[in-house]
């Protein structure tokens, strides 16, 4: 009985130690297009949406939307990041000024835009790999299929889903998980 109770205790100790390890969104801190650093953690009580974006994709034109959506509901609840990445077909061959630049001037984006880095492959960029590895962020493996793929963080800093890029920034599913309803 006690080589039970004992084993019931070690093996709680150790899963409250693992959950206690899993790291967040706010464990993080990346730069901005500007070259400034962004800590992550000032992000803590905002639900974030973390999309990987191009400037000569197909899906590009959902910056309209992603814009739209952080003017409609960002600020002290809700933001939206952007982190261009150049990982299918070179499609974000431009330097950080030249992102936002075309950022700018083609889809008014006022919503926060990091520095490219890769989402994925052998130099995947460490947030993407937690945002995309089970054993990292304690919920979900996601592979990173296209550019404008969608991770919503909850306030906590968690993940709590992926949505595949072709899923419209402004859906159904994901205006209900912003606005609670």
């Amino acid at each position: 009985m006690k080589a039970q109770v004992l084993i019931l205790f070690f093996g709680l100790f150790a899963s409250s130690v693992a959950m206690s390890q899993t790291k967040t969104l706010h464990d993080f801190t990346v730069k901005t297009l500007e070259g400034e650093t962004f800590d992550l953690a000032q992000l803590k009580g905002k639900k974030v949406m973390v999309v990987n974006t191009a400037s000569k994709c197909g899906l590009t034109p959902q910056y309209e939307a992603l814009e739209k959506l952080y003017k409609q509901y960002g600020g002290s609840n809700f933001v939206i990041i952007g982190f261009p990445a150049n990982n299918f077909m070179g499609q974000e061959p431009g330097s950080s000024v030249e992102i936002r630049e075309f950022c700018s001037k083609n889809y008014g984006v006022t919503f926060p835009i990091m520095e490219k880095i890769s989402v994925k492959g052998s130099d995947i960029h460490p947030l993407y790999q937690w945002l995309t590895e089970k054993d990292q962020n304690g919920v979900l493996s996601s592979s990173v299929s296209w550019n404008f793929q969608k991770f919503l963080i909850d306030e906590d800093g968690k993940i709590v889903e992926s949505f595949a890029p072709r899923e419209k920034p402004d859906s159904e599913k994901i205006i209900a998980w912003i606005t609670g309803k």
